[in-house]
C-alpha cells in the first residue's frame, strides 16, 4: 500500500496528498517505488579488527593458554614492567607451541600469541579496540555483541568473548583492581581504566541478556580551540567570544545530551584561566585535563561494602569553599550539590564553570531549579529563579546531531528576571537549512544582533569586544 502511495506521489506531485490517498488509479500500477531519501536506512558497515581466529586457531590458543598457567606463576607478573611481563608470555608461548608442533602458520602463531598476551596482562578481546584511538566508546552488549563508536557514527564489530563468563572475568578485573567488587549482590559498578576511561558494568540478573559493560574512552590527544573550529563545532567568532566570557570570569553553564562533548568543551574553556589562578576541580570520574601549574583536582567517593565511607559532591562542593579556590570547576552537576554551586557564585566565586545534561538553555535552568528542590529547601520559586538568575551568565548549548558531529548550537545570557521569569537572550545560534546527500547536517553559525549587557562589564576589566563581533551580515550591509 504505501508504495503504491509512493508511486502516486511520484507521478502527480501537483496534487495534495489527501486526494491522492483515496484516489483509485484504472491504468496499471509502476512497480514498486524507490524508498525517497530520508527513509533509507544508514549502511551496516561492520568494524573489523582482523583478530578472529579458526576454529583450529582458538583450540591451540586455549590449549597453549592452560599451559601457561602451569608452568608459569602469573601472580609474579605484577612485580614486573609491562614490558618485559609481555616479553616472557611471549617466550613461553612460543617455546610452548614449539614443543607441541602446533599446525598453525607463523602468522596465526604471532596472532594466538598476541591474544593470550592481552588475556593474561590486558583486556582480553578489547584490547584491539583500545588500541584504536579513533574509538571513543566501547559497548559490549553481552559476550557476542561488541559494537564501538567512531567518529559520531556506531559500528558493529567482530570481537567476541568466548561466553559470559569470559566477559565476567574481564569486568572484575576492571573493578578489583580499584578494590570495588561486583556480584548479584551488587550487580553494577562504575570504574576507571588506567588511562583514565569511564567503565561502566552491569550484570544480572538487572542485566537480562548477559554482563553489559559501556567504556567512554579517555582521550589521549587534547583537543584544543583550533581543533573544535576545524572539526565545525564552533567558529572563530564564538571562541573569542567564550575565551573574554572565561577571561572576564563570568558564570558559565554547559549544557547538552550524553555524548554531546560537554566535557571536551569544558576542558577547553579551563585553558582559558590565566596561570596564575588557583584551580578546584571536583568530578565523580576524573576526567578534565588541565594544564595550569595551580590545580587541585577533587574525586567523588562511592560507599564500601559495608555502605559507609561515601563522598558526595555537594561535600566536596563544601568544603572546596575553605580551599581558597579562584576557580570552581565541577565535571557536572546532577543532584543537590546545585544549591551549593549557586551559593559559591553568589558569594565572590566568580568565573565558576559546570556541565549540566539538557535538550535546551532553557531546560538547563529547569534542571537546576529541580536539583535545588532535591535539597528539601522551601524557597519561593520567584527566589529561588533570581538566585538561579544572578549565579549564571552565560548558558552555552551542545548538540551530538544526526550526522555525528557535536556542534554548540546556542550561546544565551541571562539578562535577569521579569516577574517570576527568567530572562535570557541569544547571542549567536547554529542555523540548520537541511540534509545533505550524504546525511550530513548543512546550516551556518549566526549572530543573533543582539549586544550582550555582560560586553560592557568585560570592557570595565579591560576586555574589550568590537561590536561587529554581535552584528549579523544583513546588519553589516544596512550599516555600510
Amino acid at each position: 500500500m504505501i508504495s503504491e502511495f509512493r508511486n502516486r506521489l511520484r507521478k502527480q506531485p501537483g496534487k495534495p496528498l489527501a486526494a491522492l490517498a483515496v484516489q483509485q488509479g484504472d491504468e496499471p500500477q509502476a512497480p514498486a517505488a524507490q524508498l525517497m531519501a530520508w527513509e533509507q536506512s544508514a549502511p551496516d558497515v561492520p568494524y573489523e579488527t582482523k583478530s578472529q581466529v579458526t576454529a583450529v586457531e582458538a583450540e591451540w590458543r586455549e590449549k597453549i593458554y592452560q599451559q601457561l598457567l602451569k608452568v608459569m606463576d602469573l601472580s609474579l607478573l605484577d612485580a614486573l614492567e609491562q614490558t618485559e611481563a609481555a616479553r616472557q608470555i611471549r617466550e613461553i608461548c612460543q617455546r610452548l607451541l614449539d614443543e607441541y608442533s602446533a599446525p598453525v602458520s607463523s602468522v596465526s602463531r604471532q596472532l594466538i600469541i598476541k591474544q593470550i598476551t592481552d588475556e593474561v596482562l590486558g583486556l582480553g578481546p578489547l584490547e584491539p579496540l583500545l588500541a584504536d584511538h579513533s574509538v571513543s566508546d566501547i559497548l559490549v552488549n553481552g559476550h557476542a555483541s561488541v559494537y564501538v563508536e567512531r567518529f559520531g557514527k556506531l559500528q558493529r564489530t567482530d570481537v567476541r568473548f568466548r561466553d559470559d563468563q569470559h566477559l565476567l572475568n574481564i569486568i572484575d578485573r576492571i573493578v578489583s583492581s580499584l578494590g570495588r567488587r561486583i556480584d548479584e549482590s551488587s550487580p553494577l559498578v562504575d570504574a576507571r581504566l588506567k588511562d583514565g576511561s569511564r567503565v561502566n558494568a552491569i550484570i544480572p540478573p538487572l542485566a537480562i541478556d548477559g554482563p553489559s559493560m559501556s567504556i567512554r574512552r579517555f582521550a589521549v590527544d587534547l583537543l584544543n580551540t583550533d581543533s573544535l573550529i576545524q572539526v565545525g563545532t564552533l567558529t572563530p567568532a564564538i571562541a573569542l567570544l567564550l575565551k573574554a566570557i572565561v577571561r572576564g570570569r563570568l558564570n558559565v553553564l554547559i549544557s547538552g545530551g550524553t555524548g554531546s562533548g560537554k566535557t571536551t568543551l569544558l576542558n577547553v574553556l579551563s585553558s582559558y584561566i590565566p596561570v596564575n589562578e588557583r584551580i578546584v576541580t571536583i568530578e565523580d570520574s576524573a576526567e578534565l585535563q588541565l594544564q595550569q601549574p595551580h590545580v587541585v583536582r577533587l574525586e567523588t567517593r562511592p560507599c564500601n561494602i559495608e555502605g559507609r565511607g561515601e563522598v558526595s559532591q555537594r561535600e566536596l562542593v563544601r568544603n572546596s569553599l575553605r580551599m581558597r579556590p579562584d576557580r570552581i570547576v565541577i565535571g557536572e552537576v546532577r543532584g543537590v550539590e546545585a544549591l551549593d554551586m549557586l551559593t559559591a557564585m553568589n558569594t565572590g566565586h566568580d568565573g565558576s564553570l559546570t556541565t549540566i545534561h539538557a535538550n535546551t538553555p532553557r531546560d538547563a535552568l529547569g534542571r537546576i531549579e529541580n536539583m535545588v528542590s532535591m535539597t528539601g529547601a522551601t524557597f519561593p520559586i520567584k527566589a529561588m529563579r533570581q538566585q538561579i538568575a544572578s549565579a549564571i551568565d552565560v548558558v552555552v548549548q551542545l548538540e551530538r546531531q544526526e550526522d555525528g558531529k557535536r556542534r554548540l548550537v546556542s550561546v544565551q545570557e541571562i539578562n535577569g528576571m521579569e516577574g517570576e521569569i527568567i530572562t535570557m537572550s541569544e547571542i549567536f545560534s547554529f542555523a540548520r537549512s537541511g540534509v545533505g546527500e550524504q546525511g550530513e547536517v548543512q546550516g551556518d553559525y549566526r549572530p543573533s544582533g543582539m549586544i550582550p549587557s555582560f560586553r560592557e562589564v568585560l570592557a570595565k576589566r579591560g576586555i574589550e569586544l568590537p561590536l561587529s563581533l554581535f552584528r549579523p551580515e544583513w546588519m553589516e550591509g544596512r550599516q555600510s
